[in-house]
């Protein structure tokens, strides 16, 4: 027999894998701690660079990081692209490791290392060369086209460092080397943190200098994630003989990975309705509300990121025991994710409550600061208000993934941004102004999470019964499915 978790942390005596074996929650703890940071400091990319340019001298602060609002849209499809084969890979690299087929694992990941290339190179032309037209498109006004213009041009030359370090960084955590995949955002993330002054105050280059600071720190993760994938402590490695595409592996990766595409792509359409309805309702207030609007936006997505990473942490633990048909640890894996992820999000859902004008006072300073804040505080509040339910989602929806369930994990997905957030985005302010437009967000919020959270509780009587067998025939719940 191969053991794929070839540490001694992670066998017992029975030379069984911690995942089937391990107490649910300790393991859930060992796994989701590193994955939460990984989360949490990935996000920082984005978050260092909005707080540095923030302060920016000479009242730039605020202009610039409506233009980073502005190119964020592109930046989340690049991103959406690289997670839809990585986090739709490495639930079937799960799956077939519970089944104990290393070889069939390997595939998969080969197979996506050259999908991450393949798409790696006609987004960056693509988005090279129509930057300037879909800036414009997307909320930029005359005074934030040249901030966003300038950091974009630079980012989108370290794509393919961005599909690497995010797509097959999945491919670690979901063989238990969840401290490893930790360490691909932390190095990534510290750099950042260190270039980014450097570049941007002591070599005066403002948002270019922002720009060059994450594509140089992407670069050196994509570089340590390569190396691990193709060294000697990993189980599943890039080889040569899997790195030929197979449409009988990529397109169930594809198939799985369209949820978190869809949910990713639809962050950047939500991003892109929220800055034009303001430059478009806003007045003479529209530079100041797309900056508002680029700070509640960072900071839901900054938040969420804990909870996230706890799904995630999850993943390997449901999709492994899954796999292996062992639903019982299935279940008790759900019900603790579930109970923590809404006990998170009900926290942070008080918090802002209380004190919104918080996050306005973390991405500038001063006066522009205050400015701000007197605008911005009672837009977040509205904007924040339906956060408290979605830990409920997300406990959901990312089981319905690590299930290998595509289709119901797409509907979910389609649900709240693209049914719900973007059409009342575009039509409540056509009665309450940009006030509508912030409403839109804990709406859709609550009422995604009411449905998701209703049709898991229904499908779950059959969904945790059934586990598969190689052949996923006469699955009662693709049948629950398609009914």
């Amino acid at each position: 027999m191969t053991f794929l978790y070839d540490r001694s942390d992670f066998l017992n005596t029975n030379n069984e894998t911690a995942l089937g074996t391990m107490p649910v929650g300790k393991l859930l703890f060992q796994l989701a701690v590193p994955t939460i940071a990984a989360q949490v400091i990935n996000a920082l990319y984005n978050m260092v660079d909005r707080i540095y340019i923030g302060r920016l001298p000479g009242g730039e602060g605020p202009l610039a990081i409506a233009g980073l609002g502005i190119a964020f849209p592109i930046i989340m499809i690049i991103s959406a692209f690289a997670s839809m084969i990585g986090m739709g890979g490495s639930p079937r690299v799960s799956i077939k490791m519970g089944q104990q087929d290393h070889d069939g694992a390997e595939k998969i990941l080969g197979n996506a290392v050259t999908a991450l290339i393949a798409l790696a190179v006609p987004l960056t032309l693509f988005f090279y060369l129509a930057k300037e037209p879909l800036l414009s498109m997307f909320g930029a006004t005359d005074n934030i086209l040249p901030y966003a213009n300038d950091y974009l041009g630079i980012y989108l030359l370290g794509s393919i460092f961005v599909m690497f370090s995010l797509g097959l960084n999945s491919f670690i955590t979901c063989q238990g080397f969840a401290r490893t995949s930790m360490l691909t955002v932390l190095i990534g993330a510290l750099l950042n943190i260190v270039l980014d002054p450097i570049f941007i105050f002591i070599m005066g280059l403002g948002v270019k200098g922002s720009a060059l600071a994450t594509v140089i720190s992407q670069g050196v993760s994509a570089a340590w994630v390569l190396r691990f994938l193709t060294g000697k402590k990993t189980d599943l490695k890039i080889r040569r003989k899997n790195l030929r595409l197979e449409a009988k592996v990529l397109l169930p990766v594809i198939a799985l990975g369209i949820a978190p595409f869809i949910m990713q792509s639809t962050e950047s359409l939500v991003q892109i309705t929220l800055n034009s309805g303001m430059k478009r309702y806003g007045g003479a207030s529209a530079d100041s509300l797309v900056s508002v609007t680029t700070i509640a936006i960072s900071a839901m997505q900054f938040l969420s990121m804990p909870a996230l990473g706890l799904a995630q942490g999850a993943q390997p633990i449901i999709s492994f025991n899954y796999g292996s048909r062992n639903m019982d640890r299935v279940k008790k894996a759900f019900r603790l994710l579930f109970v923590i992820t809404v006990a998170y999000t009900l926290g942070i859902w008080a918090l802002s409550m209380a004190v919104p004008q918080i996050y306005i006072y973390l991405f500038s300073s001063g006066e522009a600061a205050r400015q701000l804040s007197v605008l911005g505080r009672p837009m977040i509040r509205i904007f924040m208000g339906g956060f408290l339910f979605i830990g409920a989602q997300y406990a959901c929806q990312n089981t319905f993934m690590a299930l290998g369930r595509a289709k119901i994990s797409l509907v979910m997905a389609l649900l709240r941004k693209i049914i719900l957030l973007i059409p009342l985005a575009l039509f409540l302010p056509l009665f309450f102004g940009t006030t509508g437009i912030f409403a839109a967000e804990p709406i859709a919020d609550i009422l995604a999470s009411a449905v998701t959270t209703g049709v898991f509780y229904f499908m779950s009587k059959k969904l945790l019964v059934y586990a598969p067998d190689d052949s996923e025939q006469g699955n009662p719940a693709e049948e629950e499915m398609k009914a």
